[in-house]
């Protein structure tokens, strides 16, 4: 009996120096801050997920900084308070300095992407609206969220599959993304914008006028052209879950990336490569927190395009792991170059907009028209 216990003693020891090991193969700090969405949100849900990964693998502790705006969770960003930050289409803003980043004090950020979780927006209206097509919006009622770019330029890049514009439809403002949804319901709107797995949606679904998504057909090659025109960092994705969404009834819609773990692009490379790896490691232990999790696969993670462009430290992980390719190199090199070109163009507009004298809101107008002819 005493011979077990020391036995057990031993092998005590002995798992304890292989899991020390191994927690030491990724160098990171004990103590990290990582700006995120605000309570409640899906994109908060999953950083908490892999937040409590970290501390069960490696006993590093991250402290969320929650925050409702792209604003403030890119101001944690730029400011040093935080290393880390789990953006969505702000990531793309901020970088060219469009929307809430067109302005005297912000203007294009240098941000790098470590990874961005594929996921998927629908266009949604009702059955009974008769609406089938992208094309068949033209005259309708779109919904519009002011302060909320996220949400509508992703409309105007439906609208655009079409060959429409906000000219096309008669826009409809809400106050907020559950009001622009309710309104389906209540019959104040014709089409929002949606995740597929929005609780309101099955609402919608149950009701007497059905629900429908808008599809963006993969094969309709001019009509992504002219989204990708609008919103580079989508791509086509087939939805099978969701409200009316299945396997067997699938749709194919927008694909992008959200949350994106988002540094800056001078960070250090062997802590963007320690950070990326962590993500991987730790995915075991993350994958199955909440719906669509599965897909921080890095596999899935790491692919173009993106919002961004990837830091050095993640690729030299990707390349270990013999996921970047010769596509990706290109792609990369392809969005480095043109947001370098957009950084000189902001140069240019600030010297031009200060001598003539341009106050803040002039100035975003005039940059946005410049911005417009680089994109």
């Amino acid at each position: 009996m005493k011979k077990l216990s020391v036995l057990c003693l031993v092998l005590t020891l002995v798992i304890g120096s292989v899991g020390g090991a191994l927690a030491a193969d990724v160098n990171l700090p004990k103590n990290m801050v990582w700006s995120c969405y605000d309570v409640g949100s899906s994109g908060y849900v999953q950083a908490s997920a892999i937040a409590n990964g970290f501390l069960k693998k490696y006993d590093i502790r991250v402290r969320l900084v929650p925050s409702g705006t792209g604003i403030g969770r890119t101001m944690a960003l730029a400011t040093k308070k935080a290393s880390v930050g789990m953006l969505a289409s702000e990531a793309l803003f901020a970088s060219v300095g469009s929307y809430e980043f067109a302005s005297y004090s912000w203007g294009p950020q240098d941000i790098r992407s470590v990874l961005g979780r594929p996921t998927t927006v629908v266009l949604v209206t009702t059955e009974k609206s008769g609406i089938k097509t992208a094309a068949d919006l033209k005259g309708k009622r779109v919904s519009w969220i002011p302060g909320s770019a996220s949400l509508n330029v992703k409309m105007e890049a439906y609208l655009a599959f079409a060959g429409l514009t906000w000219d096309d439809v008669e826009r409809v403002e809400f106050s907020g993304y559950a009001d622009s949804l309710k309104a389906l319901i209540q019959g104040n709107t014709d089409a929002s914008i949606s995740s597929p797995h929005a609780s309101i949606l099955y609402e919608l679904e149950s009701s007497n006028k059905g629900i429908f998504h808008i599809p963006l057909p993969p094969e309709d090659k001019e009509g992504w052209r002219r989204f990708q025109n609008v919103l580079a960092s989508a791509f086509p994705r087939k939805e099978t879950i969701g409200a009316s969404i299945s396997k067997e009834n699938p749709v194919d819609a927008m694909g992008y990336r959200y949350p994106i773990v988002t540094v800056d692009a001078d960070a250090d490379a062997e802590f963007i490569y320690n950070l990326t790896k962590a993500l991987d490691e730790t995915f075991p232990l993350y994958k199955d927190a909440a719906a669509g999790m599965e897909d921080w696969n890095i596999k899935l993670s790491s692919g173009v395009p993106t919002d961004i462009p990837f830091h050095e430290g993640a690729i030299k992980y990707f390349k270990e792991k013999g996921l970047w390719t010769e596509e990706n190199q290109k792609w990369q090199e392809q969005r480095v170059s043109k947001l370098e070109k957009i950084k000189k163009e902001w140069d240019k507009a600030i010297e031009e907009a200060q001598e003539k004298g341009l106050k803040e809101k002039e100035f975003e107008s005039f940059w946005t028209k410049k911005l417009s002819s680089l994109q």
